[in-house]
């Protein structure tokens, strides 16, 4: 190596530099330089790449080339020592040879020129390593230079570049050393060297110095230094700690940063701008005031997302430093006084966002609210105070013409403002108190602060005082500027207050305890009770004001607690005065913005928007049960009805917007207004269905139509119901389908035709684009899950009065051939392509049959539950008989009698069915065989058949009950029927015996002693004029007239005589006299129609179009007696039950209204199901909730169950203790019953809501073990609470005005 050369070192230089630059990270991961050391000695073991780096190779080379003879020789030595049996083994050699090498000459040669050579290179490289430092030192420095030069225009930049920052680290002697650099007593050159030092050291090894108290108290010194270069250096460290250390090293730099700015602002030397001087933003001082406590407010908003990982005594050090911070006060004249810390905090944080951020989790707020409830309560007392000040300060600005002169924040929103006036600063310092009081009241241990001390107030404010504040404060505050709303946002006090509200009453703990109270209603009402009673007031933009009252009203008004204080009154209703509760407020006001009969708002714009907040209101009031009962009077069906055609024609003539023309001189804001509104109002109209009272008086306004076709196109898009709506249109659906005139607007606005074809793609097509890539799976259930909603949907829409409407007297297609293409459009098109599939045709068109025809099985077996729809099936289509050639068709002749049947899902379901709609009785009265095979040789026991009768294991054995004619009970009820005492109170008196009776031995009331009871009892009542109901008629035979009984009728009698044999209640021609009954009762009815020119509804053209099951009870009970019967019905007909029970007695009746009577709605729907679901909710809110989120409705099965007397779902037993409570303690005793019967059934109504299946459970399952008797004094219970109110409304159905 004595010819070592330049070109050599330099080529050294390069080989060594590359092994260092790829060992760098190992080296710098090191914790000392005795680990580097270890790491290079062992980098041959750890580095996959070792040998191929070039300095390896170059030293490999040079040992070999100055050892290679040595090794070689010493080799040579050993090995021939080894075969003369020396020594053995590899290992032996290789020792010996690196022994003998290491002791040579030669290797002491080549170590001493490899060492100088390497000095040279390395010393080299440290020269180039300073000099590059050097250059880098004065590059930064210049680039420093030039950010200062430029710094002022910076914001605030204390945070930038935390990370991109090199360390040096240093021991405790250097630390010592920079402390004692940073005292203030040091030159300025001194200590701002020092800073730049300390922001380059690790923030862990500042923190944990000996001298860190010290340090700590030279930093805080230096943050109020006069030089801003140096202070804000101080202020980046702090910055860069905050964001590169963990909370047991930042919690003590932000305590001490907190401390430092309450001395601040606690000392008079310190520079803190007065309220009447205003803050001016672009002054230094404030500049540097306000990044100390962006700084803070930036940090409070970050350190909760992982405080929790710490102690907590760490995270309560920050939460008091801060809380100590802001609870500063000044004790001055409101002139001269210096600002307090929160109003610069509020500056940099208006909405309170850290406060927000501290309260979100438990762990954190419990802290927050123990610290403010024992220490720091002035901090909440001073934010009441403000929002109160901020009242008075409104309060005293209004002129006489109700507008503002000032005290409100404008200026143009696309320049920077650099100046706040101190009615600015005590508006954000109040935007700041009303976010944090509002996030406070959100919890119950916040409101547990309450009531506290205000320093102007002798009493002690409460929540209840808090709210009515804030109420106060929207109708007395400045709103918005109209030319302002695109820039300024939402900081108007009326916005931000409503907000506070709106989440108050989403919490239905914390609206019950801030909001459900008669007080703050009638806070809230008082500028309604002005413009009522034309009291002049002093309200800026008040349509605003009125809009915002409305929104929170709403929400009340959507919660059950809410609807109750605004229906009823709060905590003393009884004292109240009736009109001057809430929802009268409200809907008079709102008939009075529908007639614009308000001076004050005539002619504003925003009157549309106006009228469609308030009757939102009222929506949501009317769309419940009991909203409605109490919002009836005021016909605001009628108001809402006619402003929409008001509306419609106004927005006929508003020109359409022409693209690229100017939206002001195309379409007015008060134009467009308008077109909202017309949909508005045909929305709150459609709300009206949302019951079935609502439902009639939306029938009777005409507009049905029209409010479907909207719904329809709002379902289509897939729109929300409204904001306070969650389970969608399933409700109003259910209730429109289960009436006539509704089963015909769905068919005209197109439902009917979308629901049928989205079937027919989910059952037949499938998705095109996922076929090949996705193929379908075989279906497991006989209903696949894709198919589940159209099937419910199905079940919802096809009530008995729709199926009539939409199939009735209508022929199947019955076509010769089908395409493949030709998809279903109507309710016909499914019976005939998925139901009554009996042709080659109809099963070649199907892609899927068996899925397909189950699925129309299913949907069959579900519609013939309702026997007024099956008697429908049966008369048209001959159901039975396609069903039993079908299991014909499905059978194997094994011989001349004798046949095997396949058994397959569709067999399966047809068997299900013919024992269904060919055998009537209760849960324990026949058996309906299952419709899932068993495992096993067996797998399904039950005999199928293709031909009648029925094989005899369908008909249940249940023991027939003797006839309790000696009954001492009996006989004396009985016995006071006939011979009656008319005292005073008879009536109440044979009431109590019958209860007594039901209670102790129920099964009393039945055969001859039912037959005899009812009998007497109806006669007595018919004979007292007070107790006849409708007028008395004789029944005049017109030989011109001749009743034919219809087919439905006809296949009706023969399931009567066959239920009734198998009951043994019939003899031989029972058949006959029940023909004359019907007959007899048809005539007699008749007389009492209307007589219609034209109407649109199928089941109003004729006489009634379904079977009168109540007259086949009554037939049953006297025991196919036609005189007794016929004698019973005429009598019974008098009364007000009569019009409940006896279905065909109000059919066009002329004792109903004529819109009524035309609309053909029921009393049972619009009263009878419609008080079961106000009860339903009040007494069941499990059962009503289960209801409204499966999107059916409790009416329309009560509808179904009524009309046919519960024929099918009771024992017959039962049927007779229901129409024999019905008739001896009143009509309202029908709607007991349909609570007693969802309350026997509550387990499973709510487990089929989860299952989504409710609408089929309770159509096709009986009433396993229900017993009238059982639930006897639960309804005497509910007729206790309830008996008035409904007893009124049964008896109004002739006189209703809708």
């Amino acid at each position: 190596m004595s010819h070592f050369t330049s070109e050599e070192e330099v080529s050294l230089q390069s080989m060594l530099r590359q092994l260092l630059q790829s060992v760098k990270e190992k080296i710098t991961g090191a914790p000392s330089v005795e680990c580097a050391e270890e790491i290079l000695l062992h980098l041959e073991e750890t580095d996959e790449n070792f040998h191929n780096y070039e300095f390896v190779k170059y030293l490999r080379q040079y040992i070999s080339k100055n050892l290679g003879s040595v090794i070689e020789e010493e080799t040579e030595k050993r090995t021939s020592a080894q075969n003369q049996g020396e020594g053995s083994g590899y290992d032996t050699l290789v020792q010996h040879v690196t022994k003998k090498t290491r002791e040579s000459k030669e290797y002491r040669e080549m170590m001493h020129s490899l060492k100088n050579v390497m000095m040279v290179v390395v010393e080299s490289l440290i020269n180039k390593f300073e000099e590059d430092q050097m250059r880098y030192k004065e590059m930064h420095r210049k680039v420093k230079t030039e950010q200062q030069s430029s710094y002022y225009t910076d914001n605030c930049s204390d945070s930038d570049s935390s990370f991109n920052q090199s360390y040096t680290f240093m021991n405790q002697e250097q630390l010592q050393l920079l402390v004692e650099r940073l005292d203030p007593a040091q030159p300025k050159e001194v200590r701002q060297e020092a800073m730049h030092t300390l922001c380059s050291a690790p923030p862990s090894d500042i923190l944990n110095c000996e001298s860190w108290t010290n340090l700590r108290k030279h930093l805080a010194t230096a943050l109020s230094d006069p030089d801003s270069n140096f202070s804000d250096k101080v202020l980046k460290f702090y910055a860069k700690t905050f964001s590169s250390s963990s909370l047991n090293m930042t919690r003590e730099l932000y305590t001490s940063l907190a401390k430092y700015l309450e001395l601040y602002f606690l000392s008079e030397n310190n520079y803190v701008p007065t309220l009447s001087m205003g803050v001016d933003i672009s002054n230094p001082d404030v500049i540097r005031l306000l990044k100390k406590i962006r700084l803070l407010n930036e940090y409070q908003r970050e350190v909760p997302s992982f405080w929790i990982r710490h102690p907590e005594k760490y995270m309560e050090e920050i939460m008091e430093s801060t809380l100590s911070l802001l609870s500063v006060k000044h004790d001055h004249s409101v002139s001269s006084k210096p600002l307090d810390p929160v109003y610069f905090l509020a500056l940099v944080d208006l909405k309170a966002v850290w406060f927000k951020k501290w309260m979100h989790a438990y762990y954190s707020r419990t802290v927050v609210l123990r610290l403010l409830d024992k220490k720091y309560k002035s901090l909440i007392i001073a934010s009441v105070e403000q929002c109160a000040s901020y009242l008075e300060a409104c309060e005293s600005t209004v002129d006489g013409t109700g507008v503002f002169n000032y005290f409100s924040i404008s200026h143009d929103g696309n320049k920077q403002k650099n100046f706040y006036t101190g009615k600015e600063l005590q508006y954000i310092y109040f935007v700041h108190s009303l976010s944090l009081l509002g996030r406070l009241l959100i919890y119950k241990q916040g409101r547990k602060l309450f009531p506290i001390q205000l320093k102007n107030r002798k009493d002690l404010m409460s929540l209840t005082d808090l709210v009515i504040l804030f109420t106060r404060l929207i109708y007395c505050s400045p709103n918005c500027p109209k030319t302002l709303t695109v820039h300024s946002g939402n900081y108007f006090p009326a916005g931000l207050i409503t907000d506070v509200l709106r989440i108050l009453c989403d919490r239905k703990e914390c609206a019950t305890e801030c909001l459900y109270t008669n007080t703050v209603m009638e806070a809230l009402l008082q500028p309604i009770h002005y413009l009522l009673n034309g009291t002049e007031v002093h309200l800026n933009c008040s349509e605003t004001t009125l809009i915002h009252i409305a929104d929170i009203l709403a929400r009340i008004a959507a919660v059950d607690e809410g609807l109750s204080l605004l229906l009823y009154g709060g905590e003393n209703p009884s004292v109240e005065v009736t009109s001057h509760r809430g929802a009268h407020t409200i809907v008079q006001f709102t008939k009075k913005l529908l007639d614009e009969d308000i001076s004050v708002l005539s002619g504003s714009e925003m009157l549309p928007v106006l009228k469609g907040a308030f009757i939102f209101v009222c929506r949501q009031m009317y769309s419940t049960c009991e909203g409605l009962e109490v919002l009836q009077l005021y016909r605001l069906h009628r108001s809402i009805a006619e402003a929409w055609k008001k509306t419609s024609l106004i927005s006929e003539r508003i020109p359409t917007p022409v693209t690229g023309a100017d939206c002001s001189t195309s379409v007015s804001q008060w134009s467009q207004n308008f077109i909202v509104l017309e949909e508005t109002l045909l929305d709150d109209l459609l709300n009206f269905a949302s019951t079935p009272k609502g439902l009639l008086l939306l029938q009777n306004t005409g507009t049905v139509n029209e409010c479907v076709t909207y719904m329809f196109n709002r379902f289509t898009k897939n729109l929300q119901v409204s904001g306070c709506e969650k389970f969608g249109y399933g409700v109003i659906l259910s209730q429109v389908a289960a009436t006539a005139p509704g089963a015909l607007a769905l068919q005209s606005s197109g439902f009917v035709k979308a629901l049928v074809t989205e079937l027919w793609g989910v059952l037949e097509c499938g998705r095109d684009d996922i076929r090949v890539t996705h193929p379908r799976s075989t279906p497991v259930d006989p209903i696949d899950r894709s198919c589940q909603k159209s099937f419910l949907a199905l079940i919802k829409l096809l009530s008995y009065p729709a199926v009539y409407e939409l199939i009735g007297n209508q022929e199947i297609p019955n076509k010769p051939e089908y395409s493949l293409r030709e998809v279903p459009t109507d309710i016909i098109d499914i019976v005939d392509r998925l139901i009554i599939v009996n042709t080659a045709a109809k099963i070649h068109s199907l892609f899927n049959y068996e899925q397909s025809h189950i699925f129309g099985l299913r949907l069959l077996n579900v519609l013939c539950c309702d026997l007024d729809t099956q008697l429908l099936f049966e008369s048209q289509y001959k159901i039975s008989e396609v069903l039993l050639d079908a299991q014909k068709e499905n059978a194997i002749n094994i011989a001349e009698t004798s046949r095997y049947f396949i058994i397959d899902g569709l067999s399966v379901e047809r068997n299900h069915i013919l024992v269904r709609i060919n055998h009537v009785g209760g849960p324990t009265e026949r058996i309906l065989p299952p419709r899932i095979l068993h495992k096993g040789d067996d797998p399904y026991p039950w005999p199928m058949f293709s031909s009648y009768p029925l094989p005899t294991c369908y008909f249940a054995e249940f023991p027939r009950k003797t006839d309790s004619r000696q009954d001492d009970d009996a006989s004396k009820l009985l016995s006071d029927l006939k011979n009656p005492d008319k005292h005073l109170g008879w009536i109440e008196n044979v009431q109590r015996q019958f209860c007594e009776i039901m209670e102790s031995k129920p099964n009393v009331v039945s055969g001859t002693n039912l037959a005899e009871l009812i009998e007497k009892f109806v006669l007595l009542l018919s004979e007292t004029p007070s107790e006849c109901y409708f007028s008395s008629r004789e029944n005049e035979d017109d030989a011109n007239v001749v009743i034919n009984l219809t087919p439905i009728q006809q296949l009706g009698i023969k399931m009567t005589i066959s239920y009734g044999k198998h009951l043994n209640l019939l003899g031989e021609n029972a058949e006959n006299d029940l023909c004359q009954v019907l007959m007899s009762c048809e005539k007699y009815l008749k007389q009492q129609q209307h007589v219609f020119i034209q109407t649109s509804l199928r089941g109003l053209e004729e006489g009634y179009a379904s079977y009168d099951w109540f007259t086949s009870s009554i037939f049953l009970i006297m025991m196919g007696d036609r005189e007794k019967t016929s004698t019973f019905l005429h009598q019974f007909s008098h009364l007000l039950v009569s019009a409940f029970l006896w279905i065909p007695r109000l059919h066009r009746s002329i004792h109903l209204p004529l819109d009524t009577a035309m609309s053909g709605i029921h009393p049972v729907y619009f009263c009878s199901a419609h008080y079961v679901e106000m009860l339903l909710k009040a007494e069941l809110p499990l059962v009503s909730s289960a209801f409204r989120m499966s999107g059916f409705t409790s009416s329309q099965i009560c509808q179904q169950w009524l009309s046919q007397c519960f024929w099918n779902y009771m024992d017959w037993r039962e049927i007779c203790h229901y129409i024999a409570i019905c008739i001896f303690l009143g009509p309202d005793y029908q709607i007991y019953m349909c609570l007693s019967v969802f309350k026997h059934l509550q387990q499973e109504i709510l487990q089929h809501t989860q299952t989504q299946d409710l609408q089929v459970f309770l159509k096709e399952e009986a009433l396993h073990g229900f017993q009238v008797s059982d639930y006897f004094r639960y309804m005497k219970n509910l007729a206790l609470t309830y008996r008035p109110v409904l007893l009124k409304d049964m008896g109004n159905i002739r006189v209703l005005n809708t």
